[in-house]
């Protein structure tokens, strides 16, 4: 199907252009986010891990911008891009990674842990593949309450190879749970690229079959696809309850983490250089959205500008919130301790 088609599907049609305008702006905003976040991880400001998302913008705004009131999110650690598109403010987020009493997480998470269950994202999380039981759990719970919803669970390419992940397309065709697993794949396991990581014919989402699970694949280049694919794969959950893998190509500019210092020795610089000008998701819409008299280049740069001074001004915000205090060790982690239950009173919850 051609790029016309995709503009043209129903659920891109039914678009107007000041939504369209507002998903280029999300997209916008979560690259200078991004970039004002590698700033400060270079300028010794931060401390653990910080996976960037620059170069997979469209993947996290174009599936997302289809959820309704009962759909659930939860992805890796690569997150900073699904929270800014779930509605998350940009300060709660600088702060999180700034460790900050004022972050999404009280500073305990970083850049790996950003939740939001006010706006049904449920992380953020470290471990491979961890997520992708608890996805396979939030959409179960939407059936078992009778809900139209689903749950959208992001993974990356390297995730496809971990033993839970199979079991949770196991359970999910065997119990028929609508759940959405999103494999964001940007051709590299950390280092490794595919072809040296992951054992398949066509493409990874074809590991579906062996499960009776649909899938497809997608080009996450155009966030007119990813809406018009995505949208199948929500309607096959919400009315047939049924499971879907769909395989996103994306690319990452930097590193699988900052601290991959070798992102341009396993990539040639003309490979990257080849996703940059001529598949960044951010450029190929404004000008698909250019052509259409939706966007001018001076509305175009006005966003990026706005965009920029909102993440400096998030990083201030970041550098000038409270740290977190001695006492605040042991809040927020057992509901019980925080809420006083019968069941705080029994056993050892915390080391002296």
């Amino acid at each position: 199907m051609s790029d016309l088609n995709f503009a043209t599907s129903p659920i891109n049609q039914s678009l107007t252009p000041e939504r369209k305008i507002e998903l280029f702006t999300q997209m916008v905003r979560i690259r200078r986010f991004e970039q004002a976040a590698a700033k400060s991880y270079a300028a010794g400001e931060m401390g653990g891990f910080l996976h960037l998302y620059i170069g997979q913008e469209s993947v996290a705004v174009g599936t997302i911008s289809l959820g309704g009131a009962d759909d659930h999110y939860i992805t890796a650690y690569r997150d900073h891009g699904h929270a800014l598109a779930v509605g998350m403010g940009m300060n709660e987020c600088m702060a999180e990674m700034y460790g900050k009493q004022t972050g999404c997480s009280k500073g305990k998470g970083g850049s790996m842990h950003f939740f939001a269950p006010d706006k049904n994202f449920w992380g953020g999380h470290g471990i491979v593949a961890g997520q992708t039981p608890l996805g396979l759990g939030l959409a179960f719970a939407l059936k078992y309450q009778g809900k139209d919803g689903c749950c959208l669970c992001y993974l990356g390419d390297g995730a496809v190879n971990q033993g839970a992940f199979h079991e949770s397309l196991n359970i999910a065709s065997l119990f028929g749970i609508p759940v959405i697993y999103v494999i964001e794949n940007n051709g590299y396991s950390m280092g490794t690229s595919q072809e040296r990581s992951s054992a398949y014919t066509g493409c990874l989402a074809q590991r579906a079959e062996a499960y009776a699970i649909e899938w497809d694949v997608v080009n996450g280049s155009d966030i007119y696809e990813v809406r018009a694919k995505t949208q199948i794969a929500m309607d096959r959950a919400k009315k047939e309850s049924k499971p879907t893998v769909l395989e996103i190509d994306t690319y990452r500019y930097y590193g699988h983490s900052v601290a991959d210092a070798n992102h341009k020795k396993y990539r040639t610089p003309e490979e990257i250089q080849n996703y940059k000008d001529n598949y960044d998701p951010i450029n190929v819409f404004r000008r698909k959205l250019i052509d259409e008299g939706v966007l001018t280049e001076e509305k175009s740069d006005e966003i990026g500008k706005a965009a920029q001074e909102e993440a400096v001004a998030s990083v201030k915000f970041a550098k000038e919130a409270p740290a977190p205090t001695i006492p605040d060790i042991s809040t927020d982690v057992y509901w019980e301790t925080d809420n006083n239950t019968e069941a705080s009173k029994i056993g050892h919850h915390f080391f002296a």
